[in-house]
């Protein structure tokens, strides 16, 4: 059961990668953890791999909105009724020229980065009502700062998880809810890895960050005062030098430097 007093933490994609390094780095602090991800088995093992840490884990298919309820539900009851932290981490990507990759991949993406993501945000909304200082963490992209070839839809879906963040963060302060992102580059997990290491882009810039890197960032924000915490957080120097850039730099030369990264 949920430890008296502890905040409480709901990791999606917790499986591996950013994730399963997100909910270790919190269970290590105390906190109680849930862990959901489609891949039931692998999330059980992270859960095994804790110990004797406070956490629940099963299966979430962020795509539907009734495992969401189903999940949030058992989460909740565990955790004492809190949920201090929603990180929306669970996403894919695609990996291709844009008509090369079959339609129903792009929509599968959609489905799981975006929709995954607004499904979260929207089930979850009374728990965080009925917890103060809560907050919602949504996984985003450098990709989000400017449309990436071989990446179309992905960047789309990271775009438009920035987008939300920033109506929702508007919205939701009514509630005492804050609602912000965190942009990495490309980060050392197996998608980067079996997906996206071929890219051009990705052999210009190399993989400079490791999902502790990013684990760090998260934690950060979970603890920071609430008016303290900017809505974007851009994750390694690489991210941080791009989004000035794309702040100061015309919108023509943001188009060709990412033209030119990805080869074309």
């Amino acid at each position: 059961m949920h430890p008296a007093q502890a905040p409480a933490l709901f990791v999606t994609g917790a499986a591996a990668g950013i994730g399963r390094a997100v909910a270790e780095r919190f269970a290590a602090q105390g906190w109680f953890v849930g862990l959901w991800d489609i891949d039931e088995a692998g999330v059980l093992a992270v859960q095994r791999g804790l110990g004797g840490a406070a956490t629940v884990a099963g299966r979430l298919d962020v795509t539907q909105p009734e495992d969401w309820d189903a999940a949030l539900r058992r989460f909740t009851d565990a955790a004492g009724g809190r949920l201090d932290v929603l990180l929306n981490n669970a996403g894919i990507a695609v990996t291709s020229p844009f008509e090369a990759a079959d339609l129903a991949r792009h929509h599968r993406l959609i489905d799981i980065n975006l929709k995954g993501v607004v499904n979260g945000c929207h089930a979850a909304a009374l728990y965080l009502r009925r917890t103060p200082g809560s907050r919602v963490i949504n996984m985003c992209s450098a990709s989000a700062l400017y449309g990436q070839p071989e990446l179309a839809s992905y960047s789309a879906t990271k775009a438009a998880v920035r987008s939300l963040t920033e109506a929702l963060d508007i919205e939701w302060q009514r509630h005492g809810v804050r609602v912000v992102d965190v942009l990495p580059l490309f980060v050392n997990t197996a998608m980067v890895a079996d997906e996206v290491s071929r890219m051009k882009t990705v052999q210009t810039l190399g993989v400079r960050l490791g999902p502790e890197d990013v684990a760090e960032a998260v934690w950060r924000l979970a603890n920071m005062a609430a008016a303290r915490m900017p809505v974007h957080t851009h994750v390694g120097w690489q991210t941080k030098l791009f989004a000035l850039l794309s702040k100061l730099s015309p919108s023509f030369m943001n188009r060709v430097v990412t033209a030119r990264m990805a080869g074309y």
